[in-house]
């Protein structure tokens, strides 16, 4: 019920430019760096993070005014779970869903051939750990994976250039900042054991996309 809900405020948000003439939709793809967070046990200390994977997207926007616009966006990335102390790893399959909107804001009109952008927006970012959960696995002094999923609410940051190659028709590069709290449902800390709080996702992505 919170998803649909804040899927639903994050349509009303748009919702005022459906008036406008120029829209935009595209598919993106390329991969996820993320952040680690430091965990400090009674034994030790590790950190507790994913793995980098791939990132696959689309969007969907509209430029009202020459300089600003906005895009409804969703991502799927493919992020395993990791704990890692002293040389040793472990990790666990999982991935996450991005559903966010994005205020655009460019430094050139959009009838450039060549249109320079920045994006600052939120929305959320569903964490999911997909692997087998076991009685016992290495380094669980400090935590443990769990096959469960957690909602978080998300900051984005970035920006990218748009390159025109035909008619309507752009290449787009771009780098996106998710910023949320770190999903310790997903990565449980271990009795005694303290993990960071903030977990940063930066993707890189290209893609084509199409105005009309």
């Amino acid at each position: 019920m919170r998803t649909l809900a804040f899927s639903i405020f994050l349509l009303a948000l748009a919702a005022p430019l459906c008036c406008a003439q120029q829209w935009e939709a595209g598919g993106l793809g390329g991969g996820g760096f993320l952040s680690n967070v430091p965990v400090a046990g009674p034994v030790g200390s590790a950190t507790a993070g994913f793995q980098t994977g791939a990132a696959f997207g689309a969007f969907f926007g509209n430029n009202p005014y020459g300089h600003i616009g906005g895009e409804l966006r969703y991502a799927y990335l493919q992020s395993n779970l990791q704990l890692s102390s002293g040389g040793s790893s472990v990790s666990f399959a999982g991935s996450a869903h991005v559903l966010g909107y994005d205020l655009i804001l460019r430094t050139t009109p959009t009838h450039s051939r060549v249109q320079f952008f920045a994006a600052v927006g939120g929305g959320m970012k569903i964490f999911r750990g997909t692997g087998a959960e076991a009685a016992y696995q290495p380094l669980s002094q400090y935590g443990y994976f769990t096959k469960t999923q957690a909602l978080k609410p998300m900051a984005s940051v970035g920006g990218g250039i748009k390159f025109f190659v035909a008619r309507r028709v752009f290449l787009r590069t771009e780098f996106r900042d998710y910023i949320t709290a770190f999903p310790t449902a997903l990565i449980a800390p271990a009795p005694g054991a303290k993990f960071g709080g903030i977990l940063h996702d930066f993707v890189p992505m290209v893609g084509l996309s199409y105005e009309f």
